[in-house]
């Protein structure tokens, strides 16, 4: 019989908050099990394995990602909703790196996909401020996650070695975008 209290939802939370804290890569059943007060075994009745409580991570970061979005987004258009969006990623990236890295490469099945919907519907959404050819939305979809995955990536990594504030640049990033888009 499962704990009580410890639930498929509540499995998925602390492996999150793991892998934020250690790094998806370190995330194991063990350390989980640990962190969970319960014998590793255990964790098999919530979930099948590590791959299904990754994928279960990455449904969740992109819902907590969508959630923040939309908030973001409300009432905001153009430059404002791009700048908006940009920052929501950025600090998402940031201050979940577990839980958005275990967006990268998830499989897409129903849960991630209904998840990942939001996220894309408030990138459309901040699209919807430019005059972009119905046609060339999903490539200027594909761009700005692009940019804004590259960006955070690379900032988590410490891959930024130049003397340049890192602000500066991503806010420049963004000018360089609403200029983009404002030609399109």
């Amino acid at each position: 019989m499962p704990r009580a209290g410890l639930d498929r939802a509540t499995v998925i939370a602390a492996a999150a908050a793991a892998a934020d804290e250690r790094g998806l890569a370190a995330l194991t059943m063990a350390l989980l099990a640990e962190r969970l007060g319960v014998r590793t075994p255990s964790l098999y009745k919530h979930v099948d394995g590590l791959a299904e409580l990754r994928q279960g991570i990455a449904a969740l970061a992109m819902t907590e990602l969508g959630d923040a979005l939309r908030d973001a987004l409300q009432g905001v258009a153009g430059r404002d909703a791009l700048t908006a969006a940009a920052w929501v990623i950025r600090s998402y990236a940031t201050d979940q790196p577990g839980r958005y890295a275990a967006t990268v490469g998830a499989a897409h099945d129903a849960e991630f996909e209904a998840s990942s919907a939001r996220v894309l519907e408030s990138l459309s959404a901040v699209l919807h401020g430019y005059r972009i050819d119905p046609a060339e939305q999903t490539h200027a979809l594909r761009t700005l996650r692009s940019a804004l995955h590259g960006f955070a990536t690379l900032e988590q990594s410490n891959g930024f070695q130049l003397a340049a504030d890192v602000d500066e640049s991503f806010a420049w990033m963004i000018d360089f975008f609403d200029r983009g888009l404002r030609r399109t």
